[in-house]
Parts: structure tokens; sequence; C-alpha cells
């Protein structure tokens, strides 16, 4: 019979598994491998997940992260807002700055359609979206969700509110040179500079 965990352990291993990509066995090893470290190191950690979550923003303008209330991208005076690159999560957006080629705006929808997991049509940042094509300065919004069901029910959901109340604007998706089912951050440099340049209307 196996001995129970001690309760300081076991909360943290309990908190520990709720994080994306950990069951218990790994939270256990990282709840076990933060007890072998200096207690300074620790403390370390502890306080850098506390200044995070206290000196990090949503920026108001795209939904990305900043340490402004207005990230740097949003404030670049040297980017077009002709074209305005929609993404799920702001990661996303470290992969398209890594291509060194896209010159426009973003902004982050805050996650794609996913009913069964509690992502519905409310919980989607549409409205940010919408606002910043009421400006008038946008000509083609550029898709880059990824090709997996919940990319492509999300992207339907975006055109149709898009080509109903911005008839002008032109409305493309990353070509699919993407792997069927892969998540945008995932994608390697080169196929995703190749899926911009040669992105499909919609």
């Amino acid at each position: 019979m196996a001995r129970p965990l001690p309760a300081p352990l076991r909360e943290v291993v309990d908190r520990l598994a709720t994080l994306p990509g950990l069951g218990p066995k790994s939270a256990l090893r990282i709840g076990l491998t933060l007890l072998r470290w200096p207690e300074e190191r620790t403390r370390d950690l502890g306080e850098r997940i506390v200044l995070l979550r206290e000196n990090l923003h949503i920026c108001r303008r795209c939904g990305a992260l900043a340490e402004t209330p207005v990230c740097a991208l949003c404030q670049d005076p040297a980017r077009s807002d002709d074209e305005l690159c929609v993404v799920a999560e702001w990661d996303s957006i470290l992969v398209m700055e890594e291509m060194g080629v896209y010159r426009g705006r973003y902004v982050v929808l805050g996650g794609l359609l996913a009913p069964l997991d509690g992502m519905d049509t409310e919980r989607l940042d549409v409205a940010r979206l919408e606002a910043i094509l009421q400006e008038g300065r946008v000509r083609e919004v550029i898709l880059a969700l990824g090709s997996t069901m919940e990319a492509e029910a999300t992207a339907s959901l975006v055109t149709a509110r898009i080509k109903a109340r911005f008839p002008a604007v032109r409305v493309t998706r990353l070509a699919q040179g993407i792997p069927l089912g892969a998540e945008l951050k995932y994608v390697d440099p080169e196929t995703l500079k190749q899926s911009l340049k040669y992105r499909q209307d919609l």
C-alpha cells in the first residue's frame, strides 16, 4: 500500500497537476525537485511567479501580454495599419514575429472555439477585433489560427462577422502548407513564412 504524501508536498503537487501538459507523476517530480533546490532558489521562483502577475498586463489594444498598458508592437509607428493578423493566443505572435517578414498589426482572440472545453462564442474577444476594424484603417484581416477543427470553426465565425459588418475588408487565411491539425505556435518558421506569403482569400 502506497504511503500518502506529506500534506505540504501533496498540496503543491495537486496544484502543479492542474497545469497544461502535467499529470500527477510529472507534478510529483517537479515538487520533489523544488524540495531538493536550495531554499533561496525556491523562494526566488515563488517571487518571480508573483511578479509575473503583478508586472504583466493585457494590452488594451491588441490583447497581447505586455509590460505596459499598450504593448510595444501596438506602439510601433513603423508597423502597417492596413493588415491585421488574428491569432488565438499571445504566444502565436512570438512565432509570427520570429519570421521577421510580417509588419502589420495583431489582435488576440483569447482562444479557439471549443464548446466542450467551455470556450464558446461569448468567451472569444471578437469585440476587440471589431473595435479595431471600426477605425477604418484595416484593409486585410489575416486569420492565423492553425488548421485544427477548433481553428476552422473559429475562422468561419470570424469571417462571417467581418463580412457582415465590414464588407470592404479582405479576409485571408494562411496557405495550407500548415499540416492538418497543427497549432500555429508549433509550425516551423519557414513553413509559416510560405503560408503567409501565399495566403488565401476566404
